[in-house]
């Protein structure tokens, strides 16, 4: 069996999710040992033109197939991109999900992380942006609470109000019920 049609065979029979199937570049890699590096490449750049895979952003694709259904798929891209990091919600949209700020987010979400700084163009899904911080998850865990429809820690909204301040966010003004007391 050719190497694509394995990979369409194994994404069919694949238990389907309400938020879709995610998949990271790598988690096909243990399908196909015998292919080198650059056959793995085109293996990947095959299924996206004929369909079997959708890519969201640099190294994350999704089956469309069964694709995301709980509009949470920049969360859900952020926690694979990342994945070997401390990362979890905050500034604009843990304050805009709290009802702090006046402005919502659309098709963007903001993270803070113990990886680099980025901003990675998920096409016409959104951006996420991953703001870094040398904080030890130590200083913040009391803060934190998983949220387990997004797969990523969020954090409390006097932690979120403290990281724009933290991080001189241009918005900082736009944070309603807080006085510059409170944090």
């Amino acid at each position: 069996m050719q190497p694509i049609q394995q990979l369409e065979r194994w994404l069919i029979t694949s238990q389907a999710t309400p938020s879709g199937r995610l998949y990271s570049a790598k988690a096909f890699r243990p399908l196909f040992p015998q292919l080198s590096r650059g056959a793995y490449r085109a293996l990947l750049h095959r299924a996206e033109k004929r369909g079997l895979l959708e890519r969201v952003c640099h190294g994350v694709y999704q089956f469309p197939g069964d694709p995301d259904k709980t509009g949470l798929i920049l969360f859900h891209a952020a926690a694979l991109l990342r994945a070997s990091h401390f990362n979890y919600i905050s500034l604009e949209t843990a304050l805009s999900d709290a009802g702090l700020i006046s402005q919502v987010p659309i098709s963007w979400v903001t993270l803070v992380s113990t990886g680099r700084s980025a901003e990675v163009n998920c096409g016409r899904f959104g951006t996420i942006e991953f703001v870094h911080t040398e904080r030890s998850i130590g200083e913040i865990a009391s803060d934190l609470a998983y949220d387990p429809d997004r797969y990523l820690f969020r954090a409390s909204p006097l932690l979120a109000l403290s990281d724009m301040k933290r991080f001189n966010r241009s918005t900082i003004d736009l944070v309603q019920g807080f006085d510059d007391d409170f944090v």
